[in-house]
């Protein structure tokens, strides 16, 4: 594995505004000062968290997609976050994984979240996505699937890399603080969490706190309340290192998961 340079972006989402968050994102990507080897975008980045599907999905080759595409192209790299996808009259949360030729992969959130009745109009997915990039094994998964520790447990070494997108209020912060953290020390992985700041459309507030947390618990990035975007590095050797040195997963449990 090479060592792999990620760029987040922690924005304020424009309340249902597809053509307004689009510009927005374009316009901050477009000040950054390095090359990127993945560009991660929070969940339902091109609307907020809505329930609004009927007004707001887009096919597979919609406009989304296609700025996915070509700002892939541009900055040569991968990009990825979730939008609202209508395919064969059902409506997924979809985290789309645009590669910088065009090709891509899909993730449809698995856990829907029931508390904000997102189970009645989205469909579950059934099948996680492990990718391939630069020889890192990366697990994407979205905003309440980190409240699982069975569906993203890293089995037979799968990942070295686990990826949540997310709209997460502020009122549950502490969760989101205490879960990330555990999620990377019990799978011995990276974890980077990407969030939204700002007011939603339902007057909910989203403090950001989006972070990268190394195998070993330790804060590789940080960032609260405030928009950014900021490119950092993470490490294949220090991962290695982690797992020689307490090379835990080889002890853990096997089991198959049935969905």
């Amino acid at each position: 594995m090479d060592n792999l340079k990620i760029t987040t972006y922690q924005g304020y989402l424009f309340w249902e505004n597809v053509d307004k968050n689009l510009q927005n994102i374009s316009l901050r990507l477009s000040g950054m000062r390095t090359n990127t080897d993945l560009i991660i975008l929070p969940e339902m980045f091109n609307t907020g968290f809505t329930m609004n599907a009927e007004k707001l999905a887009e096919p597979m080759n919609g406009r989304t997609m296609q700025w996915m595409q070509a700002t892939a192209k541009k900055y040569e790299c991968v990009v990825t976050g979730s939008l609202i996808i209508a395919d064969e009259d059902k409506f997924y949360n979809r985290l789309i994984w645009m590669r910088a030729d065009g090709t891509y992969e899909c993730y449809d959130k698995r856990h829907l979240f029931a508390l904000g009745k997102e189970h009645q109009t989205y469909t579950a997915g059934t099948k996680k996505l492990i990718v391939e990039h630069k020889g890192w094994k990366i697990c994407p998964a979205i905003c309440y699937d980190l409240r699982f520790p069975v569906w993203l447990r890293n089995v037979g070494d799968t990942y070295d890399l686990l990826l949540i997108v997310a709209n997460w209020p502020e009122r549950r912060s502490l969760h989101w603080r205490t879960l990330i953290p555990a999620r990377a020390v019990e799978n011995q992985s990276y974890v980077i969490g990407v969030n939204r700041v700002g007011h939603d459309g339902n007057e909910v507030y989203h403090s950001g706190d989006s972070t990268c947390i190394d195998p070993n618990g330790n804060v590789v990035y940080y960032k609260r309340d405030e928009e950014d975007v900021y490119t950092f590095t993470i490490n294949a050797e220090e991962l290695e290192k982690a797992r020689r040195a307490m090379p835990f997963l080889k002890d853990a449990d096997s089991f198959h998961l049935d969905v």
